[in-house]
């Protein structure tokens, strides 16, 4: 039996692999980790692991396609603070390099919103 696979779908699984990918790589590269924690937050540790653990539940969430509006909540923050804390402070080099550096994170952040404004649970 041939399964389609929607736009929508696509979507979700492709937001998923990035989310999952992204968690495992914090958690399992000690350089991904250190940039994390030298960003200057308050409780590095506690908030690089609590954005490990958000990354890859709502990723399988999404993934799964269960509480897919709930599961995407958190992963827009996290993305909204990596703009601002990662991508915003390149803005005064030119707004050029700042589009540049920020496309990905954006993309992710429209695809998101895309997700949450798709789910009605």
């Amino acid at each position: 039996m041939f399964r389609s696979f929607t736009t929508f779908k696509l979507i979700r699984y492709a937001v998923a692999y990035v989310f999952i990918t992204s968690g495992f790589m914090k958690l399992l590269n000690t350089d991904l980790a250190n940039h994390f924690i030298g960003l200057g937050l308050p409780y590095p540790y506690i908030l690089l692991n609590t954005v490990i653990l958000l990354e890859i539940v709502c990723g399988i969430l999404i993934m799964l396609n269960k509480s897919v509006r709930n599961a995407v909540i958190p992963l827009i923050a996290i993305m909204i603070a990596a703009i601002i804390l990662t991508k915003v402070p390149t803005i005064h080099t030119s707004i050029l390099q700042f589009a540049f550096n920020a496309r990905l994170d954006i993309v992710m952040l429209i695809l998101l919103i895309v997700l949450y404004n798709r789910n009605p649970n």
